[in-house]
């Protein structure tokens, strides 16, 4: 089994990221209850904390904007710089919960504008993973983050998608842009939201290996709809089984 991995999770959006970070938090926690485990909300619309039973009060983009001074040309300081000053509230802003700590990235400082705060991230995920055994980052949708190399130290990379053509698309997008930016050691696909296994056959990964199939989930969608923490889905949930046979696949738990 690995002793240490840095688990990123990415995808189109609406295809259940989310829900399969939580589902996969749950289950390192279960398996490693010795070890330190850390979730990563690294999506602006920040919903791996509901998704956890997580109250966010600090963010880490609130800790850059409290630091960052423009200087006269407009820019803000070296990311390199800022986190001598934030390394400090850095870890002040970790939720330490039941088994594992949570921290969330937060809004980028203006709509669209992802650079400062992408660079800022990399260097904050590099400085968290020193201290923990194993890290979840449940990504935003698309490839910037790829394309920022936001994710460059990951060691398993996990391309969500649906059953949809679009899903695959996005997924075989991402995997060659990470393929060049990403020092990942193992990739891998969950294909999720089936409406039942007779379409399995017609889905076209482009070559990406599949670690599992999730056909949709009423235990999930009930506690979706009640805001309800995924940490307390039963083990025969779809999503859980299903992150459970990619970990499982992957090496990271038996």
């Amino acid at each position: 089994m690995e002793n240490k991995a840095i688990i990123a999770l990415s995808g189109k959006g609406g295809v259940g990221k989310t829900s399969i970070s939580a589902a996969i938090v749950k289950l390192l926690v279960e398996a490693y209850p010795d070890k330190r485990i850390l979730a990563i909300d690294a999506d602006p619309a920040v919903g791996l904390s509901t998704a956890l039973g997580i109250e966010v009060k600090t963010t880490i983009d609130d800790i850059r904007k409290e630091i960052v001074e423009t200087v006269e040309d407009g820019e803000v300081k070296a990311a390199i710089e800022l986190l001598g000053e934030a390394r400090y509230k850095i870890f002040d802003a970790l939720v330490e919960t039941d088994g594992f700590a949570f921290i969330a990235v937060g809004r980028p400082e203006s709509a669209g504008c992802y650079c400062k705060i992408n660079t800022y991230l990399k260097e904050v995920i590099s400085i968290l993973s020193q201290e923990f055994d194993y890290v979840v980052i449940d990504g935003e949708a698309g490839i910037e983050q790829i394309n920022r190399r936001v994710m460059e130290k990951v060691s398993h990379l996990l391309l969500i998608s649906d059953a949809s053509k679009k899903g695959t698309q996005v997924i075989s997008t991402i995997k060659s842009v990470a393929d060049e930016l990403v020092m990942y050691k193992k990739i891998g696909a969950i294909i999720n939201r089936l409406p039942d296994k007779n379409v399995i056959d017609h889905i076209n990964t482009n070559g990406i290996p599949v670690l599992s199939y999730i056909e949709n989930d009423s235990n999930l969608a009930i506690y979706d709809i009640e805001g309800k923490n995924i940490i307390a889905l039963p083990d025969n949930s779809n999503v859980v089984e299903g992150a459970r046979k990619a970990l499982v696949k992957l090496g990271i738990i038996e």
